[in-house]
Formats: C-alpha cells, sequence, structure tokens
C-alpha cells in the first residue's frame, strides 16, 4: 500500500516498506536497542541492505496517520521501560520529520534479551 501526499504541483508516494525502514533504522540508533527482532544488527544493514531493516517492524498507514509495531531484542542490563519510551520518541519523531505523517501508535514488543559476549 502506498500512502499519497497532495502537494501544491503533484502527487507524491511514500511506499509502507520506506516507512518501515525508517522505523527500523530509527529504533536500532537507541543505546539499549541489540537489534530488531531477526537479529537484524547495524553491522549487517550494509552487507543485507537496507530492505532487511524492515524486518520487526509492521506499519499500518490510514488515511492521514500511521501505526508501528516493532519486535526488537533489549541489550541486557538495560531498563527495558527507559529503553522502549526512548525507541517510541525517536520512531515517531523521525517518521513525522522525514514523511510529514502523523504517527498514531508505536508499539513495541521486546522479543528477547541479547548478552554481550564480553558478560559471559
Amino acid at each position: 500500500m502506498n500512502n499519497k501526499k497532495n502537494m501544491s504541483i503533484g502527487e507524491v508516494q511514500i511506499a509502507d516498506d520506506v516507512v518501515a525502514i525508517i522505523a527500523g533504522l530509527a529504533a536500532t540508533e537507541v543505546e539499549g536497542v541489540s537489534s530488531m527482532a531477526g537479529n537484524i544488527t547495524k553491522e549487517i544493514i550494509g552487507k543485507l541492505g537496507m530492505k532487511n531493516l524492515s524486518k520487526g517492524v509492521k506499519v499500518t498507514v490510514g488515511e492521514d496517520s500511521v501505526a508501528v509495531e516493532l519486535s526488537l531484542n533489549i541489550a541486557y542490563g538495560y531498563n527495558v521501560p527507559e529503553v522502549s519510551e526512548k525507541v517510541q520518541d525517536k520512531v515517531k519523531a523521525a517518521i513525522e520529520n522525514m514523511t510529514g505523517l502523523k504517527v498514531k501508535e508505536v508499539n513495541i514488543h521486546v522479543a528477547g534479551v541479547a548478552i554481550e559476549n564480553d558478560n559471559l
């Protein structure tokens, strides 16, 4: 599904995958987020391509708003509610700033806790 925005000289269409990629990038930039569910980390994004960032992200675009669901792995030792709130704020801001769409909600599903090898 494409989201359409009417502009004064034409129309701009934003694919749902674009919104999902923006959400995935914003989420992985938050300290305490180890990876998207499906083990998509910042280090392997370059190897697999940006399209894979949408794994673990579900976007529902309505008439004038967007709902986002993210499945994340949180790094061990971080406060889950604090990290989740930061992800919600960052994802909302990124989508609204980059697309002009209003974000209705950002739901976080914590899929797992990642333990770094150094902590073992």
